[in-house]
């Protein structure tokens, strides 16, 4: 038996002014794909897989169309050539925004369905921040999603999505999907599910699972940073019983609605100056801020030197700052040399509502791995360390630093550019702090601009009626 594999995933805040282009993702392709760590479950008995082509990137701002329609065009010749298929598994994201197109995922998935045809299952693994749509629904056969944010379920996730595939495959019995909208659009940093109510409603989906007739249940905080129509939260349920899901779906998407006023930040959370003021009078160390705005992750830019220009106005002693995204001055840095002092403008070279901050700075580290993109340096002004980075990029683990010779557990403060912390960080701050700054991604969502979203929504409307309902999948016949 036959199963192909493929996707495309990356998460696109409506309000970035930076389009992502094709070299900003990571593809794999054929041998690469099945054998990297990502897809290194794809093993079972009597299961030929048949890679495609799997494109991933950070989120950032749209996609180009030019980006979208080159990997749709050779991911759509590719499952082609290889037909016939008895099953099709793709692992997406669920929030992409391509320039001059609603519902990208849609558009993929359902072209997707027009090659394989109507018998062929299709099974789906997405981001809990994805956004939903009854046309991705409608070609869809099978649906799993993260459970958990900060994600340390993926892996878990595409088994789940992949092992229904399969027994679907082995079996000849289809199951189908029930989900309901919910009118609530909160971001991930409200919604983590190391908190309540997130983590009391996402702990208890499992014991959906086990009801009769339900195969997956999974609750979508959608994304928040995408002025679109399908932006929204929902209930999804995979199962082979109608009724059942049905009602499954109904009382997760009523959860979340009965919880919309009970969600918050996790850390210490304010403004810019309160949380440096924090971070100045700790006893403790480190302090981790979080530049929640400019956060690499969530959508955001990167160049942001808003913090930067803080610490350089307190004269901070013993800051860390990880990263801001600036080519230029990585440029200079490297045409320097370790050790030369340099002037450098850092920060503001892709977002126009960004400033760059003046400051001569000692280079203390570059790293090369090989081509101009992917170097980053280290440089020192004052008390401040700052890493700078080619092209946008996070730095959650504790890999980051090594790298560059720099052991975040050591410094008085670390800033990073991210909303709630990574796996790796948040065990060693001491404390964590959340600051409300500024950015694509900003977290005073209630001001975001909203022309096409659909409305009512919490929190955008507070006063209005729920009632959740459930709706099927056109695959899943009486």
């Amino acid at each position: 038996m036959r199963i192909a594999v493929g996707g495309i995933h990356t998460e696109c805040s409506t309000y970035s002014p930076v389009l992502m282009a094709v070299e900003d993702f990571r593809v794999m392709r054929g041998a690469e794909l099945l054998g990297s760590d990502y897809f290194s479950f794809l093993k079972a008995d009597g299961i030929e897989h048949i890679p495609l082509i799997h494109a991933r990137a950070i989120p950032g701002g749209p996609v180009s169309r030019v980006a979208y329609e080159a990997f749709k065009t050779e991911f759509l010749d590719l499952l082609k050539a290889a037909l016939p298929l008895n099953g099709l598994y793709l692992a997406m994201h669920g929030a992409i925004n391509v320039e001059g197109m609603d519902d990208a995922e849609g558009d993929w998935i359902s072209t997707a369905r027009t090659v394989v045809g109507p018998d062929c299952p299709i099974a789906a693994s997405y981001d809990l921040h994805g956004n939903v749509s009854q046309r991705i629904i409608d070609q869809l056969d099978i649906f799993a999603a993260y459970r958990t944010a900060p994600h340390i379920d993926v892996r878990e996730t595409m088994v789940r999505a992949w092992s229904m595939l399969i027994e679907a495959v082995r079996t000849g019995w289809l199951p189908g999907i029930a989900w309901a909208p919910v009118p609530v659009l909160l971001p991930g940093e409200c919604t983590s599910t190391e908190d309540e109510p997130a983590r009391r409603i996402y702990l208890g989906l499992p014991e959906f699972d086990k009801q009769t007739g339900i195969l997956d249940a999974n609750l979508m905080i959608g994304y928040v940073w995408a002025d679109e129509p399908r932006a929204t939260a929902c209930a999804v349920v995979t199962g082979v019983d109608k009724a059942a899901a049905s009602k499954a779906a109904e009382e997760i998407a009523f959860s979340y609605w009965a919880a919309r006023e009970d969600f918050g930040f996790g850390p210490v959370t304010g403004p810019l100056d309160e949380m440096l003021d924090i971070a100045e009078r700790a006893s403790t160390s480190p302090v981790i801020l979080a530049d929640s705005a400019d956060n690499p992750t969530g959508g955001g830019v990167g160049d942001r030197a808003d913090v930067l220009r803080e610490l350089i106005a307190r004269d901070f002693q013993g800051a860390l700052l990880a990263g801001i995204t600036d080519r230029p001055a990585v440029e200079a840095c490297f045409a320097a040399g370790i050790g030369r002092i340099v002037e450098l403008k850092i920060g503001g070279n892709l977002d126009p509502a960004s400033s760059p901050v003046s400051t001569e700075a000692e280079v203390i580290f570059l790293d090369d791995p090989g081509t101009e993109a992917a170097r980053q340096a280290v440089v020192l002004t004052g008390g401040i360390a700052i890493v700078l980075a080619a092209r946008r990029r996070p730095y959650h683990n504790i890999e980051d630093f090594s790298r560059l010779e720099l052991d975040p557990k050591s410094v008085r403060l670390l800033v990073v550019k991210s909303g709630y912390l990574s796996p790796e960080l948040a065990p060693i701050a001491n404390p964590n702090v959340m600051a409300l700054t500024n950015g694509v991604v900003n977290q005073d969502i209630e001001g975001l601009v909203s022309k096409r979203r659909m409305r009512p929504a919490f929190p955008f409307d507070r006063i209005f009626e729920y009632q959740p309902k459930a709706r099927f999948s056109a695959r899943w016949k009486d």
